[in-house]
C-alpha cells in the first residue's frame, strides 16, 4: 500500500507539469501561419480582424496531444450585444451604439476565413465545421480549430456620466442558427489570477485531472469529458483546498 501511494504521488507530480519546448513552439508556429493566412487574404485585407489564441492553449493548462489550438478570429468591424440588469430594454440609442453600416456583407465571413485557410494551407488540410474550421496537423505545427466570430458585449449598468458598462467576449455563428458566447479573456485573466492565489497550484491540478482522464477513456473506463469542464470544476474548488502538502491529500 505504500508502495502504490509513492506510485501514485510520482504520478500526480508527473502528469502536473506543462507541455514541452517542442510543442509550444508548434502551437506558436500554428498560431502565426493562421495569422499569415488571415492577413493575406485578398477577402479580408484592410479589415479590422484580429486573430489570438484561446483555451487551453492560451491558458497554459493543455497536456500533450490532448487537444488542437483553438485560434479566434474575430472580425470587429461590427459588434453584437445584449443587456442585462439597469440597462436591459435599452435601445441601441439609449447604449450609444450605431447599427452597422459597413460595407462588407458580415454574413460570408466565415467562407472568407475558410478560403483564406484553403489558399494558405491547401484543401486536403482544411476540414469546415459547424463551429469552426479545422485545420489538420503537419511536421511543423499542431491541428487547430479556427473559429471565426464577432466581437461581443454584454452591458450590465450604467457607470459614470451615464456610460454604459459591458463584459466583452466573442460570439460565435454556428451554422446550426444558434449563437455562442465566449469570454477569452475574462477565462485567462481568472484563470491566471486563479493560480496565483493557489501557489500555481490551480493549473497543476487540471492537468493531471486531463491527463488522469486521458488514461481512464484510453483504458475504457469512462467516456470523454470536455476539457474546458475539467478546468471549470478545478476553478470552483475554494482556494484553501489547494494548500495540501501532497497530491493525495486532494483525493
Amino acid at each position: 500500500m505504500i508502495v502504490q501511494t509513492a506510485k501514485w504521488e510520482q504520478q500526480c507530480r508527473t502528469w502536473s507539469g506543462p507541455t514541452s519546448d517542442t510543442e509550444d513552439q508548434k502551437r506558436d508556429r500554428t498560431e502565426n501561419a493562421i495569422r499569415d493566412a488571415i492577413l493575406n487574404s485578398p477577402e479580408l485585407t484592410g479589415r479590422a480582424v484580429r486573430v489570438f489564441a484561446k483555451g487551453s492553449y492560451k491558458n497554459n493548462t493543455n497536456v500533450r496531444l490532448d487537444s488542437d489550438v483553438d485560434v479566434a478570429v474575430e472580425f470587429q468591424e461590427a459588434m453584437y450585444y445584449d443587456a442585462m440588469d439597469e440597462v436591459e430594454g435599452l435601445s441601441q440609442a439609449g447604449l450609444g451604439l450605431t447599427p452597422y453600416s459597413g460595407s462588407y456583407p458580415i454574413g460570408r465571413f466565415k467562407d472568407d476565413v475558410e478560403h483564406a485557410l484553403v489558399k494558405h494551407f491547401g484543401s486536403l488540410a482544411v476540414d469546415r465545421g459547424n463551429k469552426a474550421i479545422h485545420l489538420r496537423e503537419d511536421s511543423r505545427s499542431l491541428s487547430a480549430d479556427v473559429v471565426p466570430c464577432f466581437t461581443y458585449h454584454r452591458y450590465y449598468a450604467m457607470g459614470y456620466n451615464s456610460r454604459p458598462l459591458y463584459f466583452e467576449g466573442i460570439q460565435i455563428h454556428p451554422e446550426s442558427g444558434s449563437r455562442i458566447e465566449n469570454w477569452p479573456q475574462q477565462s485567462y485573466e481568472n484563470g491566471t489570477a486563479k493560480n496565483n492565489a493557489t501557489g500555481r497550484r490551480y493549473k497543476r491540478m487540471v492537468r493531471i485531472l486531463k491527463r488522469l482522464e486521458n488514461s481512464m477513456v484510453e483504458e475504457g473506463i469512462i467516456e470523454e469529458v470536455p476539457s474546458f469542464l475539467i478546468e471549470s470544476l478545478v476553478y470552483n474548488v475554494p482556494n484553501e483546498g489547494f494548500h495540501n502538502e501532497t497530491y493525495l491529500q486532494y483525493v
